[in-house]
């Protein structure tokens, strides 16, 4: 995920920035459940499982990722 490196992000772009977390939040959450079902299931289906964790380990990192962006940002408006 790239977001604008910009110091002094425009409210717009903020606006944007917290929809963006919002969304990816709520895939990432899915992602959880999804390798929790996985988990749960198993030994069944177990050839999935480092998919699985790898894109919900990416997830995270991006929202990660983007939610320090967020907090840099809102910094910078104070």
């Amino acid at each position: 995920m790239v977001v604008n490196d910009n110091p002094t992000p425009t409210p717009d772009e903020i606006a944007d920035l917290k929809k963006a977390v919002r969304k990816l939040n709520s895939r990432a959450g899915e992602m959880k459940m999804d390798l929790h079902d996985l988990a749960e299931g198993l030994p069944v289906d177990y050839e999935l499982l480092v998919e699985t964790a790898k894109r919900t380990y990416d997830i995270f990192n991006d929202l990660d990722q983007l939610k320090r962006k967020l907090t840099s940002w809102e910094k910078n408006l104070k």
